[in-house]
């Protein structure tokens, strides 16, 4: 059904449309009465010939000259190409005679230029070919500015990292991408210049132009005598039209992934060649004005994650270690390489951006010979170990998500890389999806012997690809470690947060080897070993928090705030809590309790917690599963505020 909106916006685009069409369905009757015996053949044919033949010359200069100026002004933000952007677009806006002027001032018989060619330039072929590139110039170099400038720089990126200079890149990535919209442009060039009169008369009026020749024609006989010029110059202006708006391919429909397109596919400890067993180390600092990065780490395994918030500095990080990002005084190595000085097409490693960068001009075998180093057998390899074998003639837009993935991290593995960096390869995809994939390149890593470095914000997503963790924030190192101990003994509530874990705080060791927290609660734990006094952080599992049932409570309405309750064990301490509510988090069931101005989360499996939110609860923690750590006063919040600062602060406010 259409909507009414829409109605109005088709009746004006049809009424431009029927005006554009009209002027060439009034000309068909006039076929009959043209005067094709006066026609002189001759003159009319060699100033076609001069029109095409000096319109291609103009087109050819345009364009070799029109792309490299467009490209310059899409790359560069600079005030003088600002300036020089808008310059040369006013013979747009000047009417074409007084381009033609102008161009005498430049060109004519009394310039410099003129004198010094002895009159060359004007009443010549070269002086039609100069009027026309001067008023058909600017429609390249606005079609070339606008191709340049929508050609995502994550492809130049992904292709320096695969081993080709600047020049490579320009010619086999961004050029291809850009050439449909500069294929447009240069059809349009050479239109206007074939139909430019203005400043041609001005400049050359012989010899005669095609439409230099209209003009006196007309003048001489008329009307009638204009159809058979009309003819080959409407005919030259549709095959333009046509190779204008000719995209090949454009009638290619995007095929329909396999069925099991996306799955996982279980790679096979099949002979890979061997990789050095390297580790990689840096330094990294980059000064942004209000963001400074200052990030250093020296893991000592191969599998190794970067997670933070947006605007971090993750991904950035990353590319300085790619080369990507200008890394001035930094160190970065792998093994025994220094990186750092080499650029990134000189680093050998392997790069996957978000959306994994796959050129969209080259099929699948072109993505995976691309590389300068790609070894074709490992190339058959992993086509087959990815399930990517009958894939191969497709281009990217006809693969699904994960299909797309697979041929990136293939591209990637094809030249032997001994460090692979991916930035959030999985973040735009849903949830089955990024699971199975995940899983695949588990597998992966545990296949080859490149250093892998994840860039993520999931730390789900972390703990299973990662066995190093670093943890940033504005720049800054909040935290580095193996997964294990950051999951298990993080450095701040910050660090807490950032992973997603529950049932964390900060407190004080007491003498008795309880933990009194931040909010004055009291804590019982099994650990001893700490003095009394340290600041400490804590965390309970959430198996060791129940709710009591209501019939098992003694003293259902006792005053205190929390009491010992004998289980047998001795090891289980009972406090108040208020349900806050129920959470869902990956299909298992958590009651969400404020205990002493702390949340805790509770298993709620069994839906065993009374859901009424209007009454207390009774509840229990087992010291047993409560964990306890000191941290140093210098472990740092985000905002530089310490957790011993955090506790202190706690304390004042409550003894005032």
């Amino acid at each position: 059904m259409t909507r009414p909106t829409a109605r109005p916006l088709r009746w004006l685009g049809g009424l431009l449309a029927l005006y554009l069409c009209a002027p060439f369905i009034a000309a068909l009757p006039q076929i009959g009465h043209a005067d094709w015996a006066g026609v002189d053949w001759h003159t009319m044919g060699f100033a076609v010939g001069v029109s095409i033949a000096s319109a291609s010359v103009a087109a050819l200069i345009i364009l070799v000259g029109g792309v490299p100026l467009g490209y310059a002004l899409a790359r560069s933000s600079s005030r003088a190409m600002a300036v020089l952007g808008f310059v040369v677009q006013l013979p747009l806006a000047l009417p074409p005679l007084t381009s033609g002027i102008l161009l005498l001032f430049l060109l004519g018989p009394y310039s410099w230029a003129g004198q010094l060619t002895g009159g060359m330039l004007t009443d010549s072929f070269t002086g039609i070919v100069l009027a026309e590139t001067f008023v058909a110039a600017p429609f390249l170099i606005v079609a070339a500015r606008s191709a340049f400038a929508a050609v995502d720089p994550v492809y130049d990126d992904v292709a320096a990292t695969l081993g080709h200079h600047a020049a490579s890149r320009f010619f086999r990535v961004t050029l291809p991408i850009a050439w449909p919209a500069i294929r447009a442009g240069l059809a349009l060039a050479w239109l206007r210049a074939f139909g430019e009169f203005g400043a041609t008369v001005m400049v050359a009026y012989h010899p005669y132009s095609l439409p230099v020749y209209t003009y006196v024609l007309f003048g001489g006989q008329g009307l009638p005598a204009m159809m058979p010029l009309l003819l080959p110059t409407l005919a030259i202006a549709v095959l333009c039209a046509v190779i204008s708006v000719y995209r090949r391919g454009a009638a290619t429909l995007a095929v329909a992934p396999h069925e099991n397109g996306d799955e996982s596919t279980a790679v096979s400890a099949a002979s890979v060649p061997p990789m050095p067993n390297a580790r990689l180390s840096f330094t990294l600092r980059r000064d942004l004005g209000a963001f400074n990065l200052d990030v250093t780490w020296a893991p000592t395994t191969r599998r190794l994650a970067i997670i933070g918030p947006s605007g971090s500095g993750k991904s950035l990080a990353l590319r300085m270690v790619a080369g990507l990002e200008r890394n001035d005084g930094c160190i970065v190595t792998l093994g025994e390489r220094d990186l750092a000085p080499l650029a990134p097409e000189q680093r050998q490693i392997g790069y996957m951006p978000q959306d994994y960068g796959l050129f969209p001009h080259m099929t699948v075998a072109r993505q995976l010979s691309f590389p300068v180093d790609a070894d074709a057998a490992s190339a058959r390899y992993w086509l087959d170990h990815l399930g990517l074998a009958g894939l191969t003639a497709r281009l990217p837009h006809q693969l699904s998500f994960g299909q797309r993935q697979r041929v990136a991290l293939a591209r990637a593995l094809t030249r032997h890389s001994p460090l692979l960096l991916f930035d959030e390869p999985f973040s735009a995809l849903d949830t089955p999806r990024r699971r199975r994939l995940q899983q695949s390149l588990r597998e992966l890593q545990r296949e080859i012997a490149a250093v892998t470095v994840l860039v993520t914000h999931d730390p789900d997503e972390a703990a299973l690809l990662a066995d190093e963790l670093l943890v940033i924030e504005h720049g800054r190192v909040l935290q580095t470690g193996t997964i294990g101990d950051v999951f298990e003994r993080p450095a701040s509530l910050r660090v807490a947060e950032l992973l997603g874990l529950h049932n964390v705080g900060v407190g004080v060791m007491r003498a008795d080897g309880f933990i009194e927290t931040s909010l004055g609660l009291v804590i019982d734990t099994a650990e001893r070993s700490i003095a009394a006094g340290q600041p400490v952080m804590w965390r309970v599992s959430p198996r060791a928090v129940s709710v009591v049932p209501a019939t098992a409570i003694a003293t259902k309405h006792a005053p205190a705030r929390d009491r010992q309750v004998d289980d047998g064990s001795g090891a289980t301490r009972t406090y108040r809590g208020t349900l806050k509510g129920i959470e869902l988090r990956h299909g298992d069931r958590y009651a969400v309790l404020d205990i002493g101005g702390h949340r805790f989360d509770v298993g709620d499996e069994d839906e065993a917690v009374d859901h009424d939110a209007r009454r207390e609860r009774q509840v229990q923690i087992d010291s047993r599963g409560v964990s306890v750590w000191a941290v140093a006063a210098s472990n740092g919040r985000s905002g530089g505020e310490s957790e011993a600062a955090v506790i202190g602060a706690a304390s004042r406010k409550k003894s005032g």
